[in-house]
């Protein structure tokens, strides 16, 4: 059965004032355009609704008994609709997936899951780990929000650029490193790691090391930053990662932190999300809650967490 569904609204308004002409009035129609809908009522319902006694008019039973249901539905409806829906973060109860790279899950994870218990108890995350491949989970919306060092290719992937980092070296307490003067020959000199989920030996460091006539030996890559962070305390090895978000792992393990004895451009952290979530305004809570955590990575360190060594030797 075919139903035009305005009928619930004017259904709701007759019911409501118990008249055509207030129920007009209430959704600014004419008198008559509203009598040929409550004749449409009429038939599809099979039942009077409103029938006239004296001056007035007054519901059916059947009218009365559906009175309260209809008047749910049309502000359910309504609600449903609405452009400018209220959140009610307390009530909120919805399941997010947010996916970010190993280390900044480490950095920030904890402090995003307080923020989002103590606000909305009823949401829980589910944070994910990156894959080897990129793919288009995003698109798919199995993912709600996603880190990257780069702006997505995709026009339908929103961003949002939440910090710039730059790039630090960690080696273990004693290492040849620590010893004198850090410059470019001495850095490609030693044997170091990758932190790659793809199981990359290369990144854009042997690049800037080729323009100065040099290269690396690079003796293993690893899938995690956690991974690479352990690898160099237990070895020689050494390992290049951005500052802020590996500050606190760093900081945990003892390691030395050393300044990069070349000049590279900073590393970019954007957020990502699919375009069918902007107007959703659940899902731009959880965006602005989870930028203001990254970006609390990026405050000026205090003192205890400057660098423990600061050569370049350039």
């Amino acid at each position: 059965m075919q139903l035009d569904l305005n009928l619930l609204t004017a259904l709701d308004a007759l019911l409501e004032e118990g008249s055509v002409a207030g129920a007009a009035a209430r959704l600014h129609v004419t008198a008559p355009a509203m009598s040929r809908s409550l004749g449409r009522i009429r038939k599809a319902t099979g039942d009077q609704i409103l029938v006239r006694t004296g001056r007035s008019m007054v519901p059916t039973t059947r009218a009365l008994a559906m009175r309260g249901q209809v008047h749910t539905l049309v502000q359910q409806a309504h609600q449903l609709l609405s452009a400018q829906q209220e959140l009610d973060l307390a009530a909120l109860e919805r399941v997010f997936t947010v996916r970010w790279h190993d280390a900044l899950t480490a950095a920030c994870g904890t402090d995003l899951i307080t923020a989002v218990h103590r606000q909305a108890p009823g949401v829980r995350l589910r944070l994910s780990a990156e894959p080897a491949t990129d793919d288009t989970e995003l698109r798919r919306g199995e993912v709600d929000l996603e880190s990257s060092s780069g702006t997505p290719v995709l026009p339908d992937i929103r961003h949002r650029l939440v910090g710039r980092d730059r790039l630090v070296i960690a080696v273990r307490p004693g290492h040849p490193l620590t010893e004198g003067p850090l410059s470019p020959e001495r850095y490609a000199a030693a044997e170091h790691l990758t932190v790659s989920r793809r199981g990359s030996l290369c990144d854009p460091i042997d690049e800037a090391l080729t323009t100065r006539g040099l290269e690396r030996r690079v003796a293993a890559g690893g899938p995690t930053a956690a991974f690479a962070l352990q690898l160099a305390l237990d070895t020689d090895l050494v390992v290049t990662l951005p500052d802020a978000v590996t500050r606190a792992a760093r900081d945990k393990l003892g390691l030395v932190t050393l300044s990069l004895p070349l000049q590279l451009p900073e590393v970019p952290l954007y957020l990502l999300w699919h375009q069918r979530y902007d107007n959703d305004r659940a899902h731009t809570w959880l965006r602005e809650t989870a930028a203001e955590t990254v970006q609390a990575l990026f405050a000026p360190p205090t003192a205890s967490q400057q660098p423990l060594t600061n050569r370049t030797g350039q």
